[in-house]
C-alpha cells in the first residue's frame, strides 16, 4: 500500500511537533479546517486546548510563555477569528512575549475580493507583531514554520504571524520534510547580542568603580536572558541596592536585603526616592518605558546612567545614557562580573533603610475588606513562591506592591499594553505550563468580565488555579483618577449589574467562595490554597473607593509623588493615564 501523501496543514503540524511545541490554544473555524483535521490525522506530542474566545486563546499562550520562556502556538480561523487576536499579540508585542499565531485564510483566489470571512489580517497586525507571514507556497510552510520560531523566540522576543490560505493549507506537500531548507532571513542577526562591545563594558566599569550611591534598575531583559544569577553575583559583589520594573518583579527575589521593590508610578517610595537621589543607575533590561521615568528631562537629573538593552533602538528613546551596552543582559552581566571587585556602599544602604521605614506600604485594617490584605495573605501563606498573574488596574498595583515574588517567571501581567481581560486566560496558561506549582490570579470585577467564559476551559481541564476576584463595583483606577483629578466626578465606571460571581462559578461546575470580612482573610485563602480539585473562585467584596499610593502623577517627576492623598486640588495631569 503507497504511503498516503501529506497536505500542507500536516506538514505544518509535524514542524511544530519537531520544534517541541507542546500546545496550541485556539478555536475553530472554517478557513483554519484542514489544519484542525491535521491535529487529528498526524501523531504529535501537541496537545490542543479549546478557548471560548480567540483572544483568551492569545493571553493563555502568552501566560504559557512568560512562565516557561518557551512559546506557545494560537490557531484561528479567518477574519473575525484572526481579529479578535489582535489585542492578544498587542500584549505580547508590547511585553516582548514569544508567541506564533497560525490563522486561516480565504483561499487564494478570492484575496482581496471581500469574500467570506476575509481579512487581510497581514496588513492589520503589522504594527502588533515581530513579524508576520502570508503563505502563498505550500511547500514553504516547514521553512516559514521553522523562521518563524527563531524569529519568535531569538533577540527580543515577540509573536509571529502566519497568515494560511485554505487552499494552500490543504493541498499536498512534495517537499522533503527530513531534509532542512535553510531559513531565508536575509539582515536578522539576532546572535549579534551575544558579542558585547569591550569598549562600552570598560566605561561602564569605571563609572561603578566611582560611585557613591549606585542603583540598579532589573527589568524583563534580564529574566528573558535567564540572568537572575548573573545579576544576583553583581548586585552582591558591589553591594548596590536594586529596583525592578513591572515586569522585572522576581528576577532578584523581592525579599532580598538590597531590593527595592517597584519603582515608577506606583512603585515603592523607598525605591523612587533611590532613582532620584543616585549617582549612578545601572539599567539591565528595561525599556524606560513612561510609567518609569515620568518627567524624562528630570529622570536621574544628577546621576549618570548605564544602560543595557537587547534593542538598538531601544537606546537614546526615552533617556539618552552615558555607557550604552547593546546586547543581551546575559552576556553583558557575564563580561561586567569579569571586572568587578567588592564594594561597600554602607552608608547610601542605611540612608534607603531609613526611607523603607519612613514609607512602609501599609493599608488601614479598619473600614472594611481591603484588596492589600487579601493579597498580602497569599503571599504569606505562599512564600512568594506562587506563579501569580494579574489584570490591569488597582489590585495589579497593589498585587505588585504586596506580593513578593520570590522566584523568577512567576510573575504574569500586562505591562506596556495595559490589557483587561489578561490576567485570568494568562493563568490557565500558566496552569499548563507548570502543573506542579500554585498559579493564582488576582482580577478585578471589570477586567474579569472581559475574558470570564474561559472559565470553561478552566473547568474542563481541572485546572487549581485559584481565581481571586477583587471586587470593589468599580473601575477602580479610573475612578481614582477621576477623584484626584476630575473633581471625582464618576463616568463611566460604576459597574451596576454585576453578576453574583460565585454562583457564575456554580453554573460552570466550580467551586466559590465569599470573603466579606477581613477577620475571614487568612481562614478563606488557607482554604482556597488546600482546594486542589480544580479551579476555585474567590469572590472578594472590597471597599469600594480606596487608591492606590505611592503614586506619581502622569507626565510629572518621580520628586512629585503622593505618598498619602492630596489635601489640595490637583492639575489635571500633563501624561497619559
Amino acid at each position: 500500500m503507497a504511503k498516503q501523501q501529506l497536505d500542507g496543514a500536516q506538514a505544518l503540524i509535524m514542524t511544530l511537533d519537531e520544534l517541541g511545541v507542546e500546545y496550541i490554544f485556539g478555536y475553530s473555524g472554517g478557513a483554519a479546517l484542514p489544519i484542525f483535521d491535521a491535529l487529528e490525522t498526524v501523531k504529535s506530542k501537541i496537545k490542543f486546548v479549546l478557548s471560548r474566545h480567540e483572544q483568551g486563546a492569545c493571553h493563555m499562550a502568552d501566560g504559557y510563555a512568560r512562565a516557561t520562556g518557551k512559546p506557545a502556538v494560537v490557531l484561528v480561523t479567518s477574519g473575525p477569528g484572526a481579529g479578535n487576536t489582535i489585542t492578544g499579540l498587542m500584549t505580547a508585542q508590547m511585553d516582548s512575549v514569544p508567541m506564533i499565531l497560525i490563522s486561516g485564510q480565504q483561499v487564494t483566489w478570492m484575496l482581496g475580493k471581500d469574500a467570506f470571512q476575509e481579512a487581510d489580517i497581514f496588513g492589520i497586525t503589522i504594527p502588533v507583531v515581530k513579524h508576520n507571514y502570508l503563505v502563498k507556497e505550500t511547500n514553504a510552510l516547514p521553512r516559514i514554520t521553522r523562521e518563524a520560531y527563531h524569529i519568535a523566540t531569538s533577540g527580543r522576543p515577540g509573536p509571529v504571524l502566519i497568515d494560511i490560505p485554505k487552499d494552500i493549507s490543504q493541498a499536498p506537500f512534495t517537499g522533503d520534510l527530513k531534509k532542512k531548507v535553510p531559513m531565508n532571513l536575509p539582515g536578522y542577526n539576532p546572535d549579534a547580542s551575544k558579542e558585547i562591545d569591550s569598549t562600552s563594558v570598560k566605561e561602564a566599569i569605571k563609572l561603578i568603580k566611582k560611585a557613591q550611591r549606585p542603583l540598579i534598575l532589573a527589568g524583563q531583559g534580564a529574566m528573558i536572558a535567564q540572568a537572575q544569577e548573573e545579576l544576583l553575583h553583581f548586585m552582591e559583589t558591589i553591594n548596590c541596592p536594586v529596583t525592578n520594573t513591572l515586569l522585572g518583579k522576581g528576577v532578584v527575589p523581592e525579599t532580598h536585603e538590597l531590593s527595592l521593590g517597584m519603582l515608577g508610578m506606583h512603585g515603592t517610595a523607598y525605591a523612587n526616592k533611590a532613582v532620584c537621589e543616585c549617582d549612578l543607575l545601572i539599567n539591565i533590561g528595561s525599556r524606560f518605558d513612561d510609567r518609569i521615568i515620568g518627567q524624562a528631562d528630570k529622570f536621574c537629573a544628577n546621576a549618570q546612567i548605564i544602560h543595557v538593552d537587547i534593542d538598538e533602538s531601544e537606546m537614546n528613546k526615552m533617556i539618552r545614557p552615558d555607557v550604552q551596552i547593546v546586547g543581551d543582559a546575559k552576556a553583558a552581566l557575564i563580561e561586567l562580573n569579569k571586572h568587578i571587585s567588592e564594594k561597600k556602599h554602607t552608608a547610601w544602604l542605611d540612608h534607603l533603610d531609613g526611607y523603607k521605614k519612613k514609607f512602609p506600604l501599609a493599608f488601614r485594617k479598619q473600614g472594611g475588606l481591603r484588596m492589600q490584605q487579601v493579597i498580602e495573605e497569599f503571599w504569606k501563606q505562599t512564600k512568594g513562591e506562587a506563579i501569580v498573574s494579574t489584570d490591569v488596574g488597582q489590585h495589579q498595583m497593589w498585587s505588585a506592591q504586596f506580593y513578593r515574588n520570590a522566584k523568577t517567571h512567576s510573575w504574569l501581567s500586562s505591562g506596556g499594553a495595559g490589557t483587561m481581560g489578561f490576567g485570568f486566560p494568562a493563568a490557565i496558561g500558566a496552569a499548563f505550563a507548570c502543573p506542579d506549582r500554585t498559579v493564582i490570579t488576582f482580577v478585578g470585577d471589570g477586567g474579569f468580565q472581559m475574558t470570564l467564559c474561559e472559565l470553561a476551559t478552566a473547568a474542563i481541564h481541572k485546572l487549581p488555579i485559584k481565581i481571586v476576584v477583587l471586587n470593589n463595583h468599580y473601575l477602580g483606577m479610573v475612578r481614582q483618577w477621576q477623584e484626584l483629578f476630575f473633581d471625582d466626578r464618576k463616568s463611566g465606571v460604576d459597574l451596576e449589574g454585576n453578576p453574583d460571581f460565585v454562583k457564575l462559578a456554580a453554573s460552570y461546575g466550580i467551586k466559590g467562595i465569599n470573603i466579606k470580612r477581613p477577620a475571614d482573610v487568612e481562614r478563606m485563602v488557607a482554604q482556597a490554597l488546600e482546594y486542589n480539585d480544580g479551579p476555585i473562585l474567590i469572590n472578594a467584596e472590597c471597599v469600594k473607593t480606596d487608591n492606590v499610593f505611592p503614586m506619581i502623577p502622569a507626565g510629572a517627576a518621580l520628586e512629585e509623588m503622593l505618598t498619602e492623598p492630596p489635601k489640595h486640588k490637583m492639575a489635571k495631569p500633563t501624561g497619559s493615564t
